[in-house]
């Protein structure tokens, strides 16, 4: 399986338009040592010409135009034959917007996801007014039952319900449901060695450590060094849990939680533009490598 990062940061990218914080500035100064990120997506392929991509950033066709494999070769196509979406955020869906010509597409959701794309932002109901019909959708269950997709006819996928939160524009913000948030296991089903893909994780259940600790690529939520992070920059009111992260420092931080994982490689996504481990001359950065933790970034390539 080939995995590329299409974006690594959390909501806003890096820069953020109307951020200074000091990696935003240190970036706009052209200081080496912070570097440009667009928000958070991946793109997975059995054969290296079929993509499943994992949610659509607002940030998707600078993604693309970044990425020759996922551009067409033919007059008009696309490379990606279906789009995962792991929850309903707005920087994990407003990109479907910009793929509108490439109508109609291969989605899979949960239901509560789907919910929220036909009503409170209502997406699909907005593109079947393209050719094509907008979209064709697929249920996920989230449970232990696996699911296909038929591009990747060598893997299966597994989606587990996360303790994260709903959308701030969302009725069920500060009250999910089992389905608003999931993470997926990808499972070779010749070699047995998984992916598990997890960039919002609020709470980290025991079942969830369980499936962290039998991967063998673990891309998981790094967005907030502290969980305080947000109020001490003065941009928010709120902690990393109550925005549905766990904050990757502290005595109950995810830092302390993957020291005890052996067997995955471990990689950050989804990593806000106030995190200090995004200058690679600060000490958190260093703290952070030292635990054998790395960060993606945009354009990055893993083989599986």
């Amino acid at each position: 399986m080939k995995i590329e990062v299409l974006g690594s940061s959390a909501g806003g990218g890096l820069p953020q338009f109307n951020c200074n914080c000091d990696n935003c500035k240190a970036y706009r100064q052209g200081k080496k040592t912070v570097k440009r990120r667009t928000q958070s997506s991946i793109t997975i392929s059995e054969d290296g010409e079929n993509w499943v991509l994992f949610n659509t950033s607002p940030d998707i066709l600078e993604q693309i135009h970044n990425s020759p494999f996922l551009q067409p070769q033919e007059r008009r196509e696309t490379k990606i034959k279906a789009i995962i979406f792991i929850d309903a955020q707005i920087d994990h869906t407003t990109g479907l917007l910009m793929l509108r010509e490439g109508c109609p597409h291969e989605v899979y959701c949960t239901k509560e996801v789907k919910e929220e794309l036909n009503t409170s932002f209502p997406l699909f109901k907005m593109l079947t007014h393209w050719d094509g019909g907008g979209i064709k959708y697929n249920e996920i269950t989230p449970n232990n039952k696996s699911f296909e997709i038929p591009v990747m006819p060598n893997y299966e996928f597994f989606a587990h319900p996360l303790i994260s939160n709903a959308p701030p524009y969302s009725k069920y913000r500060d009250k999910p449901r089992a389905g608003d948030n999931i993470g997926i296991v990808v499972r070779n089903k010749l070699t047995g060695k998984k992916l598990f893909y997890l960039p919002g994780l609020g709470v980290a259940q025991e079942h969830i450590i369980k499936e962290m600790s039998d991967a063998d690529i673990l891309l998981v939520d790094g967005t907030v060094w502290t969980n305080d992070e947000m109020i001490k920059n003065g941009f928010s009111t709120k902690l990393g849990t109550d925005m549905g992260h766990l904050p990757l420092s502290g005595k109950n931080g995810l830092i302390k939680i993957l020291d005890t994982l052996e067997k995955p490689r471990k990689i950050l996504i989804h990593i806000n533009n106030t995190n200090p481990i995004l200058d690679e001359e600060n000490e958190e950065y260093k703290e952070l490598i030292s635990h054998g933790i790395e960060i993606s970034y945009d354009g990055m390539s893993i083989d599986l």
